[in-house]
């Protein structure tokens, strides 16, 4: 049985559920094209880490990470990023910081584009998080790709 008081255990539940509505808000973000809504789920500075798709590891003033993402999704026709299965792991020496893993399925649509209009990015997210004045925050993201399908240049102008 846990010693954890009914009190620590209700705000656990709580602080779980806010940070993967936050993860979910970020996806959701991206594909309404809501870049206010998507800068507000990340600190400023905050830490990405795409390397995997060739964006180096660096700490972002967040709007210049925010202006990064929409210039580079808002060329295609549709997105849709699907966020499963969310794992949360609470950092043990403080109740204000976690982890939350997660899939990603990013499928992006460019109607009409030579080569096939049609790419999609598997793999995972590591977010890390920190509960801030504003609730918790995005402080550092890394993303993992798995596999790739389809045509990554949809998008570029010919």
């Amino acid at each position: 049985m846990s010693t954890d008081s009914l009190a620590a255990r209700i705000q656990r539940i709580e602080d779980r559920n806010a940070i993967i509505d936050l993860v979910i808000a970020y996806a959701v973000a991206i594909d309404q094209a809501d870049w206010p809504a998507f800068a507000s789920t990340m600190t400023d500075p905050v830490h990405i880490d795409f390397s995997e798709a060739g964006l180096p590891a660096a700490d972002f003033p967040r709007d210049q990470f925010v202006g990064f993402a929409s210039g580079a999704l808002e060329t295609w026709t549709a997105r849709q990023h699907i966020s499963p299965n969310h794992r949360v792991v609470f950092d043990e020496t403080d109740p204000d910081k976690a982890t939350c893993y997660s899939y990603m399925y990013a499928q992006h649509y460019k109607k009409d584009a030579p080569g096939g209009d049609f790419y999609l990015m598997r793999g995972s997210y590591d977010h890390q998080l920190a509960r801030t004045a504003d609730g918790w925050k995005i402080t550092s993201l890394t993303q993992h790709i798995s596999w790739l399908e389809g045509n990554p240049n949809a998008s570029v102008p010919a």
